[in-house]
């Protein structure tokens, strides 16, 4: 579970990284970590020593869902959680991929993507007028995160959760 305030990176000279969460046993497997979450974000961050496998679930191609809950400035409003579901200007080549977004009717939701660009998720809310206060992300390629897992906390993946990363990184 990413605390804020920690990298998604394998070495920091100056920052708390997720590898410096780690014991020193978990250390010596050559850990690191599938794809990024941004420094204020939190939640489920999966980390490996398998390259192809997280080459293969971070890839657009393979269509891997996350899902985040968010908080938001301003209350969502529908036509725009529509446009983000349908795809938004983020200032890239092409416009976001199909959005799965699910609001409270306030200022809270969910929201699943299955791309992962740099603060894609804070800047698809730009692009429709709001902001995003917090992000936690609570979900990647099927698997929630654990809820007794506190800030900091990590746990190995059980056989069955390890099988449905391959599935998912299989499907093309």
């Amino acid at each position: 579970d990413k605390p804020a305030g920690v990298l998604s990176a394998t070495e920091d000279k100056r920052q708390t990284t997720v590898l410096d969460l780690l014991d020193d046993r978990r250390r010596k497997l050559e850990l690191f970590p599938c794809g990024r979450l941004d420094k204020d974000t939190t939640g489920f961050l999966l980390m490996t020593n398998d390259g192809d496998l997280a080459h293969r679930l971070l890839s657009p191609r393979y269509h891997v869902e996350k899902t985040y809950a968010y908080t938001l400035r301003d209350p969502l409003l529908r036509a725009d959680a529509e446009r983000i579901a349908a795809g938004v200007d983020i200032g890239e080549k092409n416009i976001t991929a199909p959005a799965k977004v699910e609001s409270d009717g306030g200022n809270t939701g969910l929201i699943t993507i299955t791309e992962g660009k740099f603060h894609q998720i804070k800047r698809m809310f730009a692009a429709v007028g709001n902001e995003v206060t917090a992000l936690r992300r609570v979900r990647f390629a099927g698997i929630d995160i654990d809820p007794e897992l506190g800030p900091g906390g990590y746990r190995e993946l059980s056989d069955i959760e390890i099988e449905i990363l391959r599935k998912k990184a299989e499907t093309v």
